[in-house]
């Protein structure tokens, strides 16, 4: 049986982002130095808007580069964003950008991922950790969230995994709220729906201060992470990617690294 697709106009994904960023059209039109009705009338499609205008209102809507293509799409203009491969020629500068970053954060981990927690790139660092993994997890993609859940991956070394999970959730529950993905809905139904027994009380700024404890031959190293990301980017694959830093905790844990 084939699938219906629902296609929607202009007017009517605008107005799904302007409700999924909890503002009205005044709230919008005063943010994009508009009129509240010109918003309302693109919004009922009784009004085309220009393809600067639906850029416009991206920008105060804080839409994604590739949902903003599908907006110009659906007013019937071309799309305004690319996506290349991360090691295509035009994007050779950037590439060597984050060589750098990973290479300069040695001896300590440090990785790159995408959108849905596809790892791209790793430094020296991380891969010793990977002789812990089952090898059918390192066939690509090698999805992080994945490796770092899967008993046969990572879970077997992390102390406070629960912590863990509560870290992943918090973060990909906020990713979805700003811009859902139905691959990342499925990878987060399949590892971090709640369990009947969990509970839901959980500490939604886990990820800033919470360290990771992984076991590693005898000793427990404790670490933090930080995320990066591009600033005004004008490519899809570079705004969809991060690279992950991780920091020992304590001297013990950088020792492990700097010996």
């Amino acid at each position: 049986m084939s699938r219906l697709m629902i296609v929607y106009t202009v007017g009517q994904l605008l107005r799904q982002w302007r409700k999924r960023r909890g503002l009205s059209q005044l709230d919008l039109a005063i943010a994009a130095d508009v009129s509240a009705r010109h918003v309302s009338l693109v919004e009922t499609g009784k009004s085309t808007p220009s393809a600067a205008m639906i850029i416009r209102l991206a920008d105060q809507l804080h839409v994604p580069l590739r949902d903003r293509n599908q907006l110009l799409l659906a007013a019937g203009f071309a799309p305004r964003y690319a996506q290349r491969p991360l090691d295509d020629t035009a994007l050779s500068g950037v590439l060597d950008a984050v060589r750098r970053v990973l290479q300069a954060h040695e001896p300590y981990p440090a990785l790159v991922f995408d959108r849905r927690w596809n790892i791209l790139m790793t430094n020296r660092a991380v891969e010793p950790f990977f002789a812990y993994v089952a090898p059918d997890l390192l066939r690509p993609p090698v999805n992080l969230v994945r490796l770092g859940l899967d008993p046969r991956g990572l879970a077997s070394l992390v102390v406070n995994l629960a912590d863990v999970r509560t870290v992943f959730r918090s973060r990909i529950s906020r990713q979805l709220a700003a811009a859902p993905d139905a691959e990342l809905a499925a990878l987060y139904e399949e590892l971090l729906s709640p369990l009947p027994d969990e509970s839901t009380n959980e500490r939604l700024d886990a990820d800033v201060v919470l360290p990771m404890v992984v076991r590693v031959g005898g000793r427990e190293l404790r670490l933090f992470s930080t995320i990066t990301t591009f600033g005004t980017p004008m490519d899809i694959t570079i705004e969809e990617i991060a690279v992950e830093s991780y920091y020992p905790a304590d001297s013990q844990s950088a020792a492990y690294f700097t010996r």
